[in-house]
């Protein structure tokens, strides 16, 4: 069986974000916010998804890239007349004291060679393809009604050619400026260069004030340019991937929607942005997470909507054909009903950076401690329950070692606030959650095979307890954790360096699709015991997992190493750059790649 790898790159703004297919298709675009209803979906429905492609007359070549160090996308298409270069871009600068980021596509099609002729095909739909848009012709632009708000597509283009869908030959420069809502008034090839111009020189800048190692520095920049775009900027909120129903493996009906925002999610990203010197987001995240706890009674959701919607009942869109016939088609995700406790932990933890780091003035945050309090309450609560662990388990609950170590995590985080801001019964507090949670996670080890398993009372393993390797609940240098790794990769790890996150059956049956973050702890996990060379070796082995753009998918068929599950999965792009940060910290001599 051929190797299956998805052929989109992703563009945007962190007002919305797009998926470019190699054949010139934008084949997802969700207006106005990244859980919105897509007005371009062919990703999940070729024939009701819409359209927004630029193509010749006949037979092609596309070659896709990013202009280096820029979320700004190009396809290149080669044909017999000729070659021309669509260059996508979602503008954003600063501009006023804020950021610019408008529900704008940019597109500039340059002509490379020769005089091809080519079709400009925009057929926007409405309600996940329920019906097309009508589309009503201008001057120099064509309207498009019958959805929420108006969608304009502004051209230099002849109106005729793309109202009628006619081939024309390209001879020079033009370009498309699609809009949401307020229609582009301005000189449009103009502001289209200005755009584009000043977009490149945005993502530039925000890639050389980060600090970045040296060691496969290219893979981490695209990977942090991606996270980056994953962040709903207006609320803060950052979400899992920009796609839904993109299968685990094809036929597994493990179909989600992820474009939301995990609480478990976000700690990730913000770890690895910190890494790199990125902090703009965690003060932001600050602000969306805040907003949650306080109109929060009891629990936290394991994820909300961009706007911290808490109903995000999960539907089958059953008109849909489903990413290449693979339905169904969800939209909404049940998770957010399941009791997860880990992430009360991973909040704590996610935001300890904004006391420990004096970079910050945590002393102006006059709501640290009840904050700070809110939440141990919550661990205190929860700490004893069982609930469905960080694989999400939707007929399992057991008391999961993953969620007893973040809550201790999130303790530690809590006894560190504590001591900065003087509030002893806090940090007392804190110390007697944090022995409760290790006791827990004692009574998950199993001391024949020396590991810890992914549950009490269990026997399976589950490659969620790596992270008591990397959040150092077990002294990386211990006998203890260098056993229990050998028993993960010796049960979990797969000989080409994939790894499962477990092998038991769950309510879907057995997994057949190794998860990528994973094998990302993996290598993380052997750098921390001192096993940097295996860390630097299976590091390697992952890396041609990644599609032609260097983006990287949730799952990778063991048999295959076909890409599946949502594209890109932040999740993924998060394992990487943390395990090339622990690799370079671990390396006696930095290696430039």
């Amino acid at each position: 069986m051929a190797r299956h790898t998805y052929q989109t790159g992703l563009i945007g703004n962190c007002a919305y974000l797009a998926h470019v297919h190699q054949n010139t298709n934008i084949s997802w675009l969700c207006w106005p916010k990244f859980d919105s209803s897509f007005i371009f979906g062919g990703l999940l429905d070729k024939d009701k998804g819409g359209e927004f492609s630029i193509l010749p007359d006949g037979e092609y070549t596309s070659k896709q890239y990013y202009l280096e160090n820029t979320n700004i996308l190009c396809t290149e298409i080669t044909c017999k007349e000729g070659r021309y270069r669509i260059i996508d871009c979602a503008p954003r600068f600063s501009q006023y004291e804020r950021y610019f980021k408008p529900l704008m596509l940019v597109r500039k099609l340059e002509l490379l060679e020769g005089a091809p002729r080519i079709k400009i095909k925009c057929e926007p739909v409405h309600n996940y393809g329920a019906y097309k848009l009508d589309a009503h012709r201008g001057s120099n632009h064509i309207e498009y009604l019958g959805g929420d708000d108006r969608i304009r597509l502004t051209t230099n283009v002849p109106v005729s050619y793309v109202f009628e869908q006619q081939y024309f030959v390209l001879n020079e420069t033009k370009h498309l400026i699609l809009t949401y809502g307020d229609p582009l008034e301005a000189a449009l090839s103009s502001t289209a260069e200005i755009f584009i111009t000043k977009t490149v020189a945005y993502w530039r800048q925000w890639i050389k004030q980060s600090s970045i190692a040296p060691f496969y520095q290219t893979y981490v920049i695209r990977s942090a340019l991606a996270l980056k775009i994953h962040q709903f900027e207006d609320t803060g909120a950052i979400i899992a991937a920009s796609t839904t129903s993109l299968p685990e493996f094809p036929g597994s009906g493990r179909n989600w929607d992820y474009r939301y925002c995990w609480l478990r999610d976000t700690y990730y990203v913000i770890t690895a942005l910190n890494h790199i010197s990125h902090f703009e987001e965690m003060e932001r995240y600050f602000n969306y997470i805040t907003d949650i706890s306080f109109s929060e009674n009891f629990r936290y959701q394991p994820l909300y909507s961009v706007t911290g919607k808490k109903d995000l009942v999960e539907n089958i869109l059953k008109d849909l054909s489903g990413y290449l016939g693979n339905g169904p088609v969800r939209v909404g995700n049940q998770a957010y009903e399941h009791i997860q406790n880990d992430i009360y932990g991973q909040v704590l933890v996610a935001l300890l950076p904004l006391y420990t780091d004096h970079r910050f003035i945590f002393r102006e945050r006059k709501d640290s401690a009840k904050w700070i309090e809110f939440v141990l309450k919550k661990i205190e609560l929860t700490i004893d329950e069982k609930d469905a662990g960080i694989w999400e388990f939707r007929n399992m609950a057991n008391q999961h070692c993953y969620s007893n170590l973040f809550q201790w995590a999130g303790c530690c985080a809590a006894e560190k606030i504590a001591y900065i801001i003087d509030h002893q019964p806090l940090l007392e507090r804190a110390v007697a959650l944090k022995n409760r949670a290790a006791k827990h996670i004692e009574d998950c080890y199993d001391p024949k095979r020396k590991a810890y398993t992914h549950a009490i009372g269990s026997t399976h393993m589950d490659a969620s307890t790596l992270q008591l390797i990397m959040m150092n609940y077990l002294d990386p240098q211990s006998d203890r954790a260098k056993d229990h790794l050998i028993a993960l990769e010796k049960e979990l790890k797969t000989p080409n360096g994939l790894f499962y996150r477990y092998l038991h059956s769950d309510d879907f049956g057995k997994p057949e699709a190794t998860f990528l973050i994973c094998a990302f702890w993996y290598v993380e996990a052997l750098a921390c015991v001192g096993r940097v060379d295996d860390a630097v070796r299976e590091f390697e082995k992952l890396l041609p997992y990644a599609n032609h753009l260097l983006l990287f998918s949730e799952d990778v068929d063991e048999v295959t190493d076909s890409q599946w599950g949502n594209f890109p999965q932040a999740y993924s792009h998060v394992g990487l750059m943390n395990a090339a940060y622990r690799i370079a910290t671990k390396l006696d001599k930095p290696i430039f790649l």
